[in-house]
């Protein structure tokens, strides 16, 4: 099959598209004929071996931890899945989804909205996890409260604008200047542009700030969070476990990070949410998978509104 592999660390230049052997599928697992994948902060974060005391030295590596497509065969242990159903999910680490075949665990899967086409819903898995999972697990959002969400045009970020409002919150979203229209399209209620306004110097003050592009911490954004409410960020730095740390055992305002967990029960809930159309998937531009190198790179600038699609097959 084709893949994109890589033989070591480094630069994009290191993403090569070659011919690899099928993988082999385990008992517990669906092998897969990849449609799509897309590109998240974490791919190229391990591509440059920033992650590499977790994802250690062995090479080559696939990475790509988002997947759409169908069911080719499946384990002798798995009930919920059969040949020809379409799904969606996650790999493990330290990926596999840069494939034309994939061997993803039952277990991380679910069936694929059916108003999606493959390039969306591979758009989805750990970008949406990530907001849901911040917000409802880490954030314990309840109606009503106020939530704003720091990088509101970005892959976290639109869905979490989304999430948010489908769970009832009053929500204000912070982007560039040029996002605002889409961000409000998204739900928003306030917008603030980050261009024009520092939100952290805002009068305004929120039960849950959401930081989808890790750039604050709780001791810059604790004079717009409620007495009790709860600062998360998808950057666990240093400066964010202490706070932590010192903030999980005393009353007042905590400090979170969140470490997205793949799960079937979740994918089914959000592939709930978009077939009621109450979320829908921002993608800004598409990439065949022998472009990976140069959709990567697009990634590393940070200037991506929602998500980078891969297509890997028609």
């Amino acid at each position: 099959m084709k893949a994109v592999v890589i033989r070591r660390y480094g630069a994009a230049e290191v993403l090569q598209y070659e011919d690899v052997e099928q993988p082999k599928i385990e008992p517990t697992q669906l092998l897969v004929k990849v449609r799509a994948s897309s590109v998240n902060p974490v791919d190229w974060k391990i591509r440059q071996g920033m992650l590499s005391l977790i994802t250690g030295s062995n090479f080559p590596k696939i990475l790509g931890f988002d997947v759409a497509g169908d069911v080719v065969a499946v384990g002798s242990s798995v009930t919920r899945f059969k040949a020809g159903d379409a799904i969606y999910g996650s790999t493990c680490l330290p990926g596999g989804g840069y494939a034309e075949f994939a061997a993803v665990p039952e277990n991380l899967v679910a069936l694929k909205p059916t108003n999606l086409n493959y390039e969306e819903a591979a758009a989805v898995p750990l970008a949406a996890l990530t907001a849901l999972q911040a917000l409802r697990n880490e954030g314990n959002i309840q109606t009503g409260q106020t939530v704003l969400i720091n990088g509101a045009a970005g892959g976290v970020g639109t869905f979490a604008v989304q999430i948010a409002k489908a769970l009832g919150a009053v929500v204000t979203g912070v982007s560039s200047t040029k996002n605002l229209d889409l961000v409000k399209s998204l739900g928003a209620d306030r917008v603030i542009d980050y261009t024009q306004q520092d939100f952290t110097q805002d009068t305004a003050q929120y039960d849950i700030i959401f930081d989808a592009v890790g750039k604050r911490s709780l001791s810059q954004t604790k004079r717009v969070l409620k007495p009790n409410g709860i600062y998360i960020t998808t950057l666990p730095s240093p400066e964010v476990l202490l706070e932590g740390v010192l903030t999980a055992f005393l009353p007042g305002q905590k400090a979170k990070f969140i470490l997205e967990k793949p799960n079937t029960q979740d994918l089914v809930y959000l592939k709930e949410l978009i077939e009621a159309g109450k979320i829908r998937v921002v993608i800004d531009r598409t990439y065949p998978l022998q472009e990976l190198a140069t959709a990567h790179s697009y990634s590393e600038t940070g200037r991506a509104v929602g998500k980078i699609a891969i297509k890997v097959a028609s």
